[in-house]
């Protein structure tokens, strides 16, 4: 069976979704951050040693990163689901974005996050940030005009992984300044799956 070591707040969230809707047994291990820094508890460092989550064990393999464990994940038991033909043209849209989720996408909200936490003024960070975030959002926004996912009309493993910065975007109260991510946000809330994530992550959070 399929451990999950499941890290409250955290991008585990959206793998929980995937193994939900993958239909896969599968074990939470749950940690709560420290309530003070925020970081993960040490106990993480046994399972991996940099002590990040998400990490999954699986058939004797530790697996850490999203964008890998999803894509490990949809190759080992998706059956052909959540990820077009390797051969197709969408195959390289599917990659791009699986990874634009952690890289581009991700950088200028953890920036955010950190300005916030840390609360002091600074001279170029906070502007560039919001610049970025802006921009990138925009981009999402005119990409998602007149689809219902990312790439084809099927969701794949990229709406797995973008789930987590359509999120940021809502918890930001961001949302009716996107239309379209907007929509997009409300379809990921029909899915009985993705719902299930959420409650599982109430639930250990």
């Amino acid at each position: 069976m399929i451990k999950l070591h499941h890290l409250n707040k955290s991008r585990s969230k959206r793998i929980i979704w995937l193994l939900e809707e993958l239909g896969v047994d599968y074990d939470i291990i749950a940690y709560q951050r420290n309530k003070e820094t925020f970081l993960a508890p040490d106990e993480l460092k046994q399972i991996h040693p940099l002590g990040k989550a998400p990490v999954i064990e699986d058939n004797g393999k530790v697996i850490t990163e999203s964008g890998a464990i999803t894509d490990y994940l949809i190759t080992q038991y998706g059956k052909g689901k959540f990820m077009p033909n390797q051969q197709s043209e969408s195959y390289i849209d599917y990659q791009q974005w699986l990874h634009f989720a952690e890289s581009s996408a991700m950088v200028p909200f953890l920036l955010k996050l950190f300005i916030t936490k840390d609360g002091c003024k600074t001279n170029f960070i906070a502007d560039y940030a919001d610049h970025e975030i802006g921009k990138i959002l925009s981009y999402v926004n005119q990409h998602l005009k007149g689809r219902k996912y990312f790439v084809d009309d099927n969701l794949t493993g990229a709406d797995f992984m973008m789930s987590f910065v359509i999120e940021k975007v809502a918890e930001s109260g961001m949302l009716s300044h996107f239309a379209e991510i907007e929509r997009y946000f409300e379809r990921l809330n029909t899915y009985e799956s993705y719902r299930t994530a959420n409650e599982l992550e109430a639930k250990y959070g």
